[in-house]
C-alpha cells in the first residue's frame, strides 16, 4: 500500500499544539481525513483520527461525553467511573476518552505515515500563509502535496473557519456513536 498523495490544513495560531490537518490518500483509492500534526513535549509527530466516546444517561438515555457529571438532556447526576491518577506524561486519560477512527497495525506502516505527512507539513510551511479565497473554484481547492491522478474534490470548512476538512453529510462526531 502506498501513500499517493498527502493534503496538508494549517491552522492559524501557530502558539497552539494543534499545527496542522492533513487528508491522506491510499493507492489512488481510499482517503483517510482528519490526521493531526501535533507539537509534542519530544517534537511534532502524527496522530489519526479518533472521536470522543459517550455514555448514556441511566435516566434518559442521552449520550453524553465519557466523564461528564451531569447529563446535558436531563440534568439528572451521572454514575462517575473511578479515575486513574495520571502519571506525568501518561496519555491514558485522553486514550480512555478518545477511540481511534483509523490507525496502522504495524510500527513501519505507522513511521510510513508519520514521515510522509511531515514531509508533507514541512513543505507547505515553507510555502508561507496564503490567502484564503472566497470561494474555492476548479478542482485544486486546497494544497496539494504529491502526484493527482483524476480530479480532486478541495475539503469544505467547517463553521469554525479553522480549515479542518469536514466530510460531507456528518455534521459533528455527535452523530457517531459506538
Amino acid at each position: 500500500m502506498e501513500i499517493t498523495e498527502v493534503k496538508v490544513f494549517l491552522k492559524e495560531g501557530q502558539d497552539r499544539k494543534l499545527k496542522a490537518y492533513a487528508t491522506l490518500t491510499f493507492d489512488n483509492a481510499f482517503v483517510v481525513r482528519n490526521v493531526k500534526v501535533i507539537e509534542g513535549n519530544k517534537g511534532l509527530f502524527v496522530a489519526m483520527p479518533s472521536r470522543r466516546l459517550k455514555e448514556s444517561c441511566p435516566k434518559c438515555g442521552f449520550k453524553n461525553v465519557v466523564r461528564s457529571k451531569f447529563c446535558n438532556q436531563c440534568g439528572g447526576s451521572l454514575p462517575q467511573v473511578e479515575a486513574r491518577p495520571v502519571i506525568h506524561g501518561d496519555d491514558a486519560s485522553r486514550q480512555s476518552e478518545h477511540k481511534d477512527i483509523a490507525h496502522p497495525i504495524t510500527a513501519d506502516f505507522r513511521e510510513y505515515i508519520q514521515k510522509k505527512v511531515l514531509d508533507a507539513y514541512e513543505s507547505e510551511k515553507k510555502k508561507g500563509p496564503s490567502p484564503r479565497p472566497a470561494a474555492p473554484s476548479g478542482p485544486s481547492a486546497g494544497p496539494s502535496v504529491g502526484p493527482s491522478s483524476g480530479p480532486s474534490v478541495g475539503p469544505s470548512i467547517g463553521p469554525s473557519g479553522g480549515g479542518a476538512p469536514r466530510h460531507e453529510g456528518i455534521e459533528d462526531d455527535s452523530d457517531i456513536e459506538l
